[in-house]
């Protein structure tokens, strides 16, 4: 059974850290969709504007291939407790497959790689492949009251962010908020708590290093990423 990319997104993350843990946390997060040549054809997205968000199935290719496993330590959970790999979002799976919501910003028709879609939301790596392209449904894709186990509290709390204006003034006032809101999800695995530690990722061609001490996230440095 094979399976070959419909499209590509691309934004400003180039690696795995940093990126939000899961899709709609990061709603100012804005990726673009790129078809492949053979599916820009603009029949087969006749409709599609007027739905507010999108599934996007994906493949965690750039990642690297992992070998699966029954049971996995999540680093959010703080890497020591094991769960079941299908109890969890990891992506060490038998099939490397994501599932991304994201908000649908606009189609645009008219550029010279068939039709793009601007989103908002998505938890995808840059040049991430995609599988596939489904409507989202709140009728029925939606379960206010669904439990979320053990990743429930852990996404409740959120970090105190401060960056220095000059570091600020290198983005625009877009990639700033998303800066801001990816930094205050803490990028950290929960099994790293050190005040001393310089971490740091790669975003909008700079790479951003922090240091966290108690729930205050500062950022130290935005030094350009070599090309």
């Amino acid at each position: 059974m094979n399976f070959e990319p419909i499209a590509r997104i691309h934004n400003d993350f180039p690696t795995k850290f940093g990126l939000p843990r899961q899709s709609g946390m990061s709603e100012h997060l804005i990726s673009r969709i790129i078809m492949e040549k053979e599916y820009q054809n603009p029949e087969a997205f006749r409709g599609i504007e007027a739905f507010g968000y999108l599934w996007l199935i994906w493949i965690f290719e750039p990642m690297g291939k992992r070998e699966w496993s029954p049971t996995v330590r999540p680093p959010k959970l703080g890497g020591n407790k094991r769960m079941g790999v299908f109890a969890t979002r990891s992506p060490n799976r038998p099939n490397p497959i994501g599932l991304t919501r994201v908000k649908l910003i606009s189609v645009d028709f008219t550029e010279g790689d068939g039709p793009v879609l601007t989103v908002s939301g998505a938890d995808l790596m840059d040049g991430t492949a995609i599988l596939d392209i489904k409507p989202y449904l709140p009728f029925a894709d939606s379960v206010p009251e669904a439990t979320s186990g053990a990743y429930g509290p852990i996404y409740s709390e959120h970090l105190s962010v401060e960056i220095p204006s000059k570091i600020a003034s290198l983005f625009g006032e877009e990639r700033l908020s998303t800066l801001k809101e990816v930094l205050s999800l803490d990028p950290r695995p929960g099994y790293q708590d050190d005040p001393q530690r310089v971490y740091g990722f790669a975003y909008s061609g700079y790479d951003i290093r922090f240091t966290v001490k108690d729930k205050n996230l500062t950022v130290t440095e935005a030094v350009p990423l070599e090309t």
